[in-house]
């Protein structure tokens, strides 16, 4: 089933189905995503907590301390589960990620801590984790009054699934993408079908992902509007969504062939605009053999980076493409493109408007 409960943008929902029922039970597995501003003081922060005293004593906690690690604490009557991750983010104001996955059945638990504008993965295994009621899940998506959350929380979310982490897809399924057959919707290609490349010919696609995330964040949906660099109908996409901009002004004005611009940085209200009118999203990507952009609407975006994913076993089995056949995965290097500040991208859309 996935995402069951998502707060965040003074906005909450819970899935109907899961908390149709009164009584609470336990959830043997699932995942807790918090995306979060850090103080760019160094102050402690208290991300999300919340303490009960029915039908038992329990609790939950994820604090940042200063230096740089995230603490989670949770008690089951008398049980207590403590993990820590150090991270060695020096910038305090930076966006992370935290994932926390249990599974207790397995006896396995796991944090992960990503930087949503680079690549970069920290996971640490944790002892076994206990299992979660779904009140307290209920609680902390329904009753903000009865929870303690800093207010640099962007948004969390609750998944009753072990979620992925690492390479996200970027793409909405009504992207067309030109392939030997013409446009095509992404959400419709196969592996082994042929896009079309401005730079490699047509390249074989090796896998397309899709997941379901909440749209919130580095999640929320951005819809670029056409007919700003070289779109030739609006496309909705992740934040992080990067297009590969030339052409006469990007030579003139940033001295290079080529540019890369993140699709959050082209929010201004004319050339991107946020979509807020779902609680969640599904975007999709395409593996190709060399990261090669792929032509989406006219205009050339990244496809989905992996790097040397396949060299790491332990983030490969929490990634997306887990299942993914090992002969099927490439090693990609990074094009060596400058990517734009959100000032930079600004300029660049209001040169080439006028």
């Amino acid at each position: 089933m996935s995402w069951i409960a998502i707060a965040g943008q003074e906005r909450s929902w819970v899935c109907p189905k899961t908390f149709s029922q009164p009584n609470s039970h336990l959830m043997p597995r699932g995942s807790i995503m918090i995306e979060t501003r850090l103080s760019p003081d160094g102050r402690p922060q208290t991300l999300l907590s919340y303490q009960r005293q029915h039908p038992w004593v329990g609790s939950i906690s994820f604090r940042a301390v200063p230096g740089g690690g995230i603490v989670l604490v949770m008690t089951q009557g008398s049980e207590v589960f403590h993990t820590v991750l150090q991270h060695d983010y020096d910038a305090r104001a930076d966006v992370l990620r935290i994932t926390f996955v249990w599974d207790s059945e397995r006896r396995f638990g796991r944090v992960a801590l990503e930087k949503p504008d680079s690549d970069v993965v920290m996971l640490q295994d944790t002892p076994p984790p206990p299992p979660m009621l779904t009140e307290d899940i209920h609680t902390l998506a329904r009753r903000p009054q009865l929870i303690e959350k800093d207010p640099d929380v962007v948004f969390f979310a609750v998944s009753d699934s072990v979620e992925p982490v690492g390479p996200m897809p970027t793409l909405s399924a009504q992207v067309p993408v030109l392939t030997s057959q013409g446009y095509r919707r992404i959400g419709d290609l196969q592996c082994g079908d042929l896009v079309q490349t401005r730079t490699s010919g047509q390249v074989p696609v090796l896998q397309r992902v899709s997941r379901r995330l909440p749209a919130f964040g580095s999640f929320r949906p951005v819809r670029l509007r056409a007919p700003y660099f070289g779109l030739e109908r609006d496309m909705v996409v992740s934040p992080q969504q990067r297009l590969v901009i030339g052409g006469s002004e990007v030579e003139y004005i940033f001295g290079r062939q080529a540019v890369l611009i993140p699709a959050h940085s082209l929010v201004n209200g004319f050339a991107a605009v946020h979509e807020d009118n779902h609680m969640t999203v599904r975007y999709h990507n395409l593996l190709l053999p060399g990261h090669e952009p792929v032509i989406a609407c006219g205009a050339e975006v990244e496809s989905l980076y992996i790097g040397r994913l396949r060299r790491r076993k332990e983030m490969l089995e929490q990634s997306i493409l887990a299942n993914c056949p090992k002969s099927l995965l490439p090693e990609h290097a990074r094009a060596g493109l400058q990517t734009l500040k959100s000032f930079e991208a600004i300029i660049l859309a209001e040169a080439r408007a006028a």
